[in-house]
């Protein structure tokens, strides 16, 4: 069956790896999670740089490892991409590319043409890595990932060690990648707003173990998830662009149960979008409400109550249409509004992030 399996057991003085997932073969997969859960060990024992005695790897039926077989890291269709651009000091960005050709085998998937436009580096091609920004040397580390024509894309927390304008900076050009190639990526990373950007497919990580793992929409839409998420708790939904308002500079987006007005990206009619509602921007009426600034106010169905991270507080799950929205309120209000799964009850957002 198509796809990645990684099942992998690796105890270690203090913490234990254990794990048995069923990856999806195209897309992009987080693996998320707080520091010390294990997502940069879990990728470590995917690329073959920690050893897991006890493990099996196939990736789109080809095994990588299992208890008969073992491919070493330098054999592995694969790339990857650190925190940290590990570029040679003493190579140009184009010698830096060329370097990773050579352990090309096989059909080439991505040429050095088509890595040097999708991340930009056109320009900066003569140029020595110690003359290059923090976002720039991080765009030819994942440039020279592409030009080995990797099976799997493996990118372990790429934006950490960039402030928040490089960090935005790049974000548009991995959405290209996850647009433009047919190239499987496990990404790793504690930041919720990269996941909700990027994200496809997500693999919750705590203590070694997978506590979560599924379609991102779904996956964040459960309520014993946001434990993880705390303040971030929300849901993604994707929508597609049905109409523009250029006087006020907003636009209609229509998902599966009902439409939000949001600021205008820019995005064509028609266009494919991903919007972000956090929990805690959603408030419950029992009645339509008027006399309000809120322009987002939809009908919905409670479908599930549950104590938040703090006694003061519950999380409720809601659906509108087909889709959930996630609500944080107090208990009171809960009670007071004597909220219970099935009723029917209006949704006001009071805000929406249009994320891609």
């Amino acid at each position: 069956m198509a796809g990645i399996q990684a099942r992998f057991h690796l105890d270690w003085p203090g913490f234990v790896l254990d794990v048995d997932l069923d990856l999806p073969a195209r897309g992009v997969t987080a693996l998320f999670g707080h520091s010390g859960s294990g997502k940069t060990t879990l990728l470590r024992c995917i690329a073959g740089l920690e050893r897991a005695r006890q493990g099996r790897l196939v990736v789109n039926d080809e095994v990588w490892q299992d208890t008969h077989h073992w491919l070493p890291t330098h054999q592995r269709p694969l790339g990857y991409v650190f925190q940290e651009a590990s570029l040679f000091a003493h190579l140009s960005v184009l010698g830096n590319l060329r370097y990773g050709l050579r352990r090309t085998r096989g059909p080439q998937r991505v040429s050095l043409d088509q890595a040097i436009d999708l991340l930009g580096i056109g320009h900066l091609l003569e140029r020595m890595p110690d003359r290059l920004s923090g976002g720039e040397r991080q765009r030819v580390s994942m440039a020279r990932a592409l030009s080995l024509s990797p099976r799997l894309l493996l990118m372990d927390e790429p934006l950490a060690a960039l402030d928040l304008a490089r960090k935005q900076d790049i974000l548009p050009y991995l959405e290209r990648l996850h647009a433009e190639l047919d190239i499987p990526v496990l990404y790793v990373s504690h930041s919720p707003d990269e996941v909700a950007r990027l994200a496809d497919h997500i693999v919750v990580l705590k203590d070694g173990r997978a506590v979560a793992a599924g379609p991102l929409g779904e996956t964040l839409a459960r309520l014993d998830l946001p434990i993880h998420l705390g303040e971030d708790a929300g849901v993604v939904l994707d929508a597609t662009v049905a109409e523009r308002d250029a006087h006020w500079h907003l636009a209609r987006v229509s998902f599966p149960g009902g439409h939000l007005w949001v600021r205008d990206g820019g995005h064509a009619l028609g266009q494919s979008v991903r919007v972000r509602i956090l929990a805690r921007d959603v408030s419950i009426a029992l009645h339509p409400v008027t006399g309000t600034s809120i322009q987002n106010c939809l009908s919905a169905t409670v479908d599930q109550l549950a104590p938040d991270h703090h006694p003061a507080l519950s999380l409720v799950r809601l659906t509108v249409g087909a889709s959930p929205v996630l609500a944080r309120l107090t208990r009171r209000a809960a009670a007071e509004l004597a909220l219970a799964s099935g009723q029917r009850v209006w949704v006001q957002i009071k805000a929406v992030a249009l994320i891609g």
